[in-house]
């Protein structure tokens, strides 16, 4: 049983340290104070996200910024869907 046990913790650490180095990007050049306010942004974040699911589905971009009432926050809807659709777009391609 002891030989079982310790099989299946060397593959369950196995797969965690491969989950965890697979989402891990290591960003070059980027001000940690920047990346943090983004970071925080529920525009910036919200775009992000529906920027990536755009183009992992092959759309075109769409930015529905109507669901933002203030520019400041349009713009950071748009700025987070821009990198979110760019970023997706550039794993994708080789």
């Amino acid at each position: 049983m002891s030989k079982l046990s310790a099989s299946a913790l060397a593959i369950a650490l196995a797969l965690g340290t491969s989950a965890t180095l697979a989402n891990t990007k290591i960003t070059i050049n980027a001000n940690p104070s920047e990346q943090a306010r983004l970071d925080a942004d529920g525009a910036f974040r919200d775009g992000l996200y529906l920027g990536k699911l755009a183009a992992e589905s092959g759309q075109p971009p769409l930015l529905a910024v109507g669901r933002w009432s203030t520019e400041q926050d349009r713009a950071m809807f748009t700025a987070g869907y821009r990198r979110g659709y760019s970023e997706s777009l550039a794993d994708v391609e080789p």
